[in-house]
């Protein structure tokens, strides 16, 4: 599967300008904060909730991933055609070296595929094969809750 991470990071890597930034903060499965401030909300994906009252099966643990991942580490931001979302949110997909944090989520059963077009489409049948193969093997969500957060 490490294969597939990378093919889906370097599938439309250069499609958009990249950005580098340093986290500062894990505010749940799909939303981090960097050292600037900036919020960002990880595209094509939609992690169990953790925020505002909510505790939704899998939450902490896709947070807990989520942090292991990215906390402290300086990422890579590739953007898609929406740059914010209604909140005044950053929009991106994340990396690590050569990881695709996004997909890697959703690959490890943390997150489900949230596709709000025009954004993902690159993207979109990749990060469902992953999200496919998490179900057939149970990982994450898909073996640890029932019923499903409504994230998913």
């Amino acid at each position: 599967m490490r294969a597939a991470l990378v093919f889906v990071l370097g599938a439309s890597a250069c499609a958009a300008p990249a950005d580098t930034a340093i986290v500062d903060r894990v505010i749940d499965g799909d939303t981090i904060v960097t050292t600037t401030g900036e919020k960002i909300r990880y595209l094509l994906v939609d992690a169990p909730e953790t925020t505002n009252g909510h505790a939704d099966c899998y939450g902490s643990s896709a947070a807990h991933l989520n942090s292991d991942l990215v906390l402290g580490k300086t990422i890579t931001l590739t953007y898609d055609v929406t740059r914010t979302d209604a909140y005044g949110r950053t929009l991106a997909y994340v990396s690590v070296g050569e990881i695709d944090v996004n997909a890697l989520l959703v690959e490890r059963g943390a997150a489900c595929v949230l596709f709000i077009p025009p954004d993902g489409a690159e993207r979109r049948a990749a990060y469902e094969a992953l999200e496919a193969d998490a179900k057939l093997h149970r990982r994450g969500i898909w073996g640890s809750c029932d019923p499903l957060p409504p994230a998913c």
